[in-house]
């Protein structure tokens, strides 16, 4: 039985087209800028050496979360759907790690998203093993849980992973299985207790601050619930990435509005209190629906510190071999015409004063 599962999957692998990962990946459209398969320029000029990759099936991701611009019923072909709100162009794969080489010496760090899928552990592996031949740069897999076990975990280790993440999103198991297991026409509904062994597994094998878990202001959560989530991560030494919710049109949550600047500037601020300040509950006042409503003013110096200093505010992402922002995408949680939300360079100072507004930093402290 097993050697017939083997034979059947070697043949719907055969029968795939030939715009499929491994041999072919999509790319942000900011990657595809700065390594020239696109032509264009940011809104600001700044050093861009974070690439991201992005596995590509005919069928698309299997899974259908309601937030999301890849989900399995939102409506369009699967290479028309943008992901975070923008285009992710389709490369070669061998074209990628050509163009990768001959600008190794400006990369910071590379990631390749997975998507769930029974043929994405083998092909992020062999991408995997392509560009660990052609670049030194640090390497990050966004991994899909479906699709893991721990073996499989200390495989990517074995191929020179240097971080894994792991997109939790919804905050809370409520949330999660509201928006990611309930899955309306049926499909890969996913599980909040297989994730969480997934992180608890990869924090095992990768070391402490090699683990990530993306998660996403605007859902529906609290944001005692995310003061909660940020403290239990970085309990265990694993890294809380935060991306603010940006809805994809057509979506289940197509019309839900982004959480307002205010509010979003707040849980950045804390999120990194607690990351570097040793913040902790008692430090956060939190009104009776749940929202972040001030800072114990015994720790004002800090506070103001932190928000001057601007790295609270800046792109959330792996850092690069010296341990500087390695991630500097852009556009994750804002469209190009937008606002910054997260900045992809250190905010100058002029963008201090505007942040510190939008914090009102004066009403935030009890």
């Amino acid at each position: 039985m097993r050697a017939e599962g083997a034979v059947t999957l070697q043949t719907r692998r055969r029968e795939r087209s030939g715009q499929e990962s491994p041999e072919w990946v999509r790319i942000s459209m900011a990657s595809a800028i700065a390594l020239g398969f696109r032509s264009g320029r940011f809104s600001r000029d700044f050093e861009f050496g974070g690439i991201n990759l992005l596995l590509n099936y005919d069928d698309g991701c299997r899974s259908d979360c309601g937030y999301c611009g890849l989900a399995r019923t939102r409506p369009g072909s699967y290479e028309d759907k943008s992901f975070i709100r923008v285009e992710w162009p389709l490369v070669r794969t061998s074209d990628l790690v050509e163009r990768m080489a001959k600008v190794a010496e400006r990369l910071t760090r590379l990631c390749i998203s997975m998507v769930t899928s029974p043929y994405a552990f083998d092909d992020t592996l062999e991408i995997t093993s392509r560009i660990s031949t052609a670049v030194t740069t640090p390497l990050s897999i966004l991994v899909a849980p479906p699709t893991l076990n721990r073996r499989r975990l200390e495989r990517f280790r074995d191929a020179g992973v240097d971080m894994i993440g792991i997109g939790l999103d919804a905050v809370t198991e409520q949330l999660f299985r509201s928006l990611r297991t309930n899955v309306p026409a049926g499909g890969a509904g996913l599980s909040w207790t297989k994730y969480w062994s997934v992180v608890d597994d990869a924090r095992e094998l990768f070391g402490p601050w090699k683990v990530n878990c993306h998660t996403v202001v605007g859902l529906g959560e609290t944001d005692r619930d995310l003061v909660d989530i940020f403290l239990r991560l970085v309990e265990r030494q694993v890294f809380p990435y935060l991306f603010c919710f940006n809805p994809e049109p057509e979506s289940r949550m197509g019309t839900v509005p982004k959480s307002g600047i205010t509010r979003w500037r707040r849980i950045q601020l804390a999120k990194h209190l607690i990351e570097t300040g040793g913040f902790g509950t008692g430090d956060f006042s939190f009104d009776a629906s749940g929202s972040l409503s001030g800072i114990r003013s015994t720790r004002l110096e800090a506070v103001e510190e932190a928000a001057t200093e601007g790295t609270a505010f800046m792109t959330n992402g792996c850092p690069g071999e010296k341990g500087e922002p390695g991630c500097t995408r852009p556009y994750g949680s804002y469209r190009p015409t937008e606002e910054f939300r997260d900045f992809p360079f250190a905010p100058t100072p002029a963008d201090i004063s505007e942040i510190k507004r939008e914090l009102r930093i004066e009403s935030l402290f009890f």
